[in-house]
């Protein structure tokens, strides 16, 4: 995590100054790198082939270190946060609760993977504090008036419903029951390899008969409380100008063509 790297790299003044701390990391970074499928150019020249390669992951290796700079630099509130799946097949919910209360205690914002094919995590991570349960596509009613009258943030992921042929989770029982509801892409080449926000929710809408301003929230303010950037989100004043255009002339036009639509910027 972040506070380890800058404990790595305290000592310069500049953290990417002295490289010579990341030699290590860095050959690991070009073998794996190597690793990867990346479509080269059809170079015939057994020299000009060497060079490509090489810059290549080089290339690579400075973007790496750009993140990183990035990453080392963000001091957001919720920037140092720890998730854990809570399942049978995965974490079981007692020593899943023992390590999110010690993660908490050590300063750590919460984000719990629940509820994805059996109920009873989502409880866990109101228990502890969580900023979100993430998934909740098999939450029970107790539950969801659980979550409910709480301020866990429960995220929909129907890109992983999609991807898995799943069940959506019941994003209208938890609004109805009061819950805060956001709504994520879940992108990951596992389950949910679409990433395509708009199109998923736009489904999701349909199947949980959502109104296009609670799909809209849930994708905005809702997702944006849930990462800890309540300074965002919303068209209002004081707030940060972080949002995107489409051009149309009925906002209800963004959902209606299941992600067709894109934005301009």
């Amino acid at each position: 995590n972040r506070s380890f790297t800058v404990a790595l790299l305290k000592e310069d003044k500049n953290k990417l100054k002295s490289l010579s701390k990341l030699t290590e990391l860095r050959k690991h970074f070009k073998q794996f790198f190597d690793t990867l499928e990346i479509e080269k150019i059809d170079l015939k020249q057994e020299k000009l082939i060497e060079f490509q390669e090489k810059t290549m992951s080089e290339m690579a290796w400075l973007q790496f270190l750009f993140t990183l700079k990035f990453w080392i630099e963000d001091t957001s509130l919720s920037f140092e946060k720890t998730d854990i799946f809570i399942e049978k097949s995965a974490f079981q919910p007692e020593e899943s609760k023992n390590f999110l209360l010690e993660a908490k205690e050590l300063g750590f914002e919460i984000t719990v993977h629940a509820d994805q094919f059996t109920p009873g995590s989502s409880r866990i991570a109101v228990e502890v504090g969580a900023k979100s349960a993430d998934h909740l596509e098999a939450t029970i009613d107790d539950d969801i008036e659980f979550l409910a009258k709480s301020d866990t943030v429960a995220t929909a992921l129907p890109g992983a419903s999609l991807g898995l042929g799943e069940k959506f989770t019941p994003a209208r029982k938890l609004l109805d029951a009061g819950a805060i509801v956001a709504i994520a892409s879940d992108w990951n080449p596992g389950s949910a390899p679409m990433g395509n926000l708009i199109t998923q929710a736009s489904i999701l809408a349909t199947f949980e008969k959502l109104t296009t301003a609670e799909v809209l929230a849930g994708m905005a303010f809702r997702s944006a409380f849930a990462l800890g950037l309540e300074d965002r989100g919303r068209l209002t004043e004081g707030q940060k100008a972080d949002f995107v255009t489409f051009k149309t002339n009925n906002f209800q036009n963004v959902l209606y063509n299941q992600g067709s639509l894109k934005a301009e910027n």
